[in-house]
């Protein structure tokens, strides 16, 4: 069974940082490409940032956001700086493999100004 657990998500002032984690089994880590992604009410999930098999890293927000991973412990992160109120959202790790797409139950963000 895939699992995805993400942790990390609260309130912050505009410009504050905040750093998602992103828990999973060692065969996610090992078969399957990850990834970020997010959501407001009322509009569709839009993706953030990945990480690939092949270790390249896509970003949509660029300079504010970066993505790691630490291999030992299957953790997957979205270091968020300079963060603003439009990044308000519910952050969803998400892993693409082979048998699927898979998401965890997501983890709230909040920025206010």
């Amino acid at each position: 069974q895939v699992q995805l657990q993400e942790s990390g998500g609260g309130s912050v002032p505009a410009g504050g940082s905040l750093k998602l984690s992103c828990a999973a089994s060692r065969w996610i880590f090992d078969n399957c490409g990850m990834g970020w992604y997010r959501q407001t009410p009322g509009k569709e999930r839009e993706f953030v940032s990945a990480l690939d098999g092949d270790g390249t890293r896509r970003n949509f927000v660029k300079g504010r956001f970066t993505i790691s991973q630490d291999y030992a412990k299957n953790v997957l992160f979205l270091q968020m700086k300079t963060l603003k109120t439009e990044d308000t959202a519910v952050y969803y790790c998400a892993a693409y493999c082979t048998t699927g797409n898979y998401w965890g139950q997501g983890t709230q963000v909040t920025v206010s100004s």
